[in-house]
């Protein structure tokens, strides 16, 4: 249950303060701005990585604990009850926005400004390139330690600055399931709960291809 708990408030946490910036940077005119908003992103991440990464190993991500069970790091029994609480994380969170900013249209929905099959495609690669970074600075399923949290919480606001204007740069289908559902913007949806999913899974080969034999196994031997 502690695990749980932690994967739960951690992604409440991410999604509150994420989408969260993204809900003030719209209301304010802009003054957190995309670099503002990028930077939130990466921040909350490094700062969850350090705080929460020794208990459950603040995945936060349901397509990063399916990584890490494809790759042997993590028993697929638990997969379940962690994406459970993840999105249990971030639907609370994005109730709490709801609440706070009761006129706003999207609460940081994940909505593509280019085409569906551009984000698709933009999401498989971003989720591909954190997911082999993830799996070179974890601890078997667990990121934690300075510096996984500073590297990954890096790749989050690289990434969010690269993409962000295109496809959102999600990279996690709980943060995009839930400001969806709680605002009504569902019809994008499914390119984040597909995307980022395909995107970890296919780190894993290219982990096993540069990283030590039997890195990404049953009993992995890395780092």
């Amino acid at each position: 249950m502690r695990t749980l708990a932690c994967e739960a408030l951690g992604t409440f946490a991410l999604v509150l303060f994420g989408t969260g910036a993204i809900v003030v940077d719209g209301l304010s005119g802009g003054a957190l701005g995309h670099v503002g908003v990028s930077l939130t992103f990466g921040l909350v991440v490094l700062a969850l990585v350090n705080a929460l990464g020794d208990v459950s190993g603040a995945h936060l991500n349901p397509a990063v604990t399916i990584a890490f069970a494809a790759a042997g790091r993590f028993p697929w029994s638990r997969v379940g009850p962690y994406a459970a609480a993840q999105i249990v994380g971030a639907l609370a969170a994005s109730l709490v926005l709801r609440l706070l900013f009761l006129g706003h249209a999207t609460l940081g929905a994940t909505i593509p400004t280019g085409g569906a099959t551009q984000s698709f495609a933009l999401e498989v690669l971003l989720s591909w390139f954190l997911m082999l970074v993830i799996l070179a600075v974890s601890h078997g399923s667990k990121e934690r330690g300075l510096v996984a949290g500073m590297t990954i919480g890096a790749v989050v606001a690289l990434e969010a600055l690269f993409a962000g204007p295109i496809s959102g740069a999600s990279m996690n289908p709980a943060r995009s399931l839930a400001p969806a559902l709680v605002s009504g913007h569902l019809a994008d949806v499914w390119i984040y709960l597909a995307a980022p999913v395909c995107g970890a899974l296919a780190a894993l080969p290219c982990c096993r291809l540069i990283r030590t034999p039997g890195c990404c196994t049953p009993e992995p031997t890395c780092p």
